[in-house]
């Protein structure tokens, strides 16, 4: 898996650092497969989200079993990015929320991401110490879009705090309908390739509740 992730790299283009930035992590313990295989299906709707004239590059991290967590390239294509996930399997481990906070600070420190996406259902780490590093990316100017599967009101309340610090939006979703989840992540990449103007182009419900929460920070 190391090795196939680091064959895939992005195609170079002439106005290639103009393009959007987005990273997109996912819990992929054992609780996640579900919502991992339908991820996969739904990611392509993330580039069609946005404006024919502009670009978005995806770098997609995960966590998974004893310690691992692993990012890929980034690519600029959803054959590409579901190439990627569909060679990885979930598997049981804790929480790694933090690694990516990590990550996404050393990544964000090299060139600017426009956003970052959290897709998970638990947090198994101080949740203070997660709170604190998000405080850190929120002052880097890297908003977090946290989407919280199941009902968990810790979580919630976690995901909230992380958004809120961040300049960015927490919403909840339900793997039974994997239409909210596709309209969250389209109005996601939406603003990672132009900002508020960008996501004001969406008609979704999901786009909507996203954008009240930003205009409110």
């Amino acid at each position: 898996m190391a090795a196939f992730l680091t064959k895939s790299r992005i195609l170079a283009r002439p106005n290639e650092s103009a393009d959007g930035r987005l990273l997109f992590a996912m819990d992929a313990t054992m609780s996640r497969q579900p919502t991992w295989d339908m991820a996969v299906t739904l990611q392509a709707g993330m580039f069609t989200a946005i404006p024919k004239d502009a670009a978005l590059q995806v770098q997609l991290l995960y966590f998974r079993g004893l310690g691992e967590c692993r990012a890929s390239k980034w690519v600029i294509d959803a054959e590409a990015l579901a190439r990627l996930m569909g060679k990885i399997a979930c598997q049981g481990g804790n929480t790694q929320i933090g690694k990516v906070f990590s990550h996404a600070r050393s990544e964000h420190q090299k060139r600017r991401i426009n956003a970052m996406v959290y897709v998970g259902d638990a947090i198994e780490e101080n949740v203070d110490a997660l709170a604190a590093q998000a405080g850190e990316l929120g002052l880097l100017g890297l908003p977090l879009f946290l989407f919280q599967e199941g009902h968990d009101r810790n979580v919630e309340a976690a995901f909230r705090e992380f958004a809120r610090l961040t300049k960015g939006a927490y919403a909840r979703f339900d793997s039974s309908a994997p239409q909210h989840l596709a309209e969250l992540l389209k109005a996601v990449a939406a603003f990672a390739s132009g900002g508020q103007k960008n996501l004001r182009l969406q008609s979704s419900a999901a786009a909507r509740g996203l954008l009240a929460q930003i205009e409110k920070k």
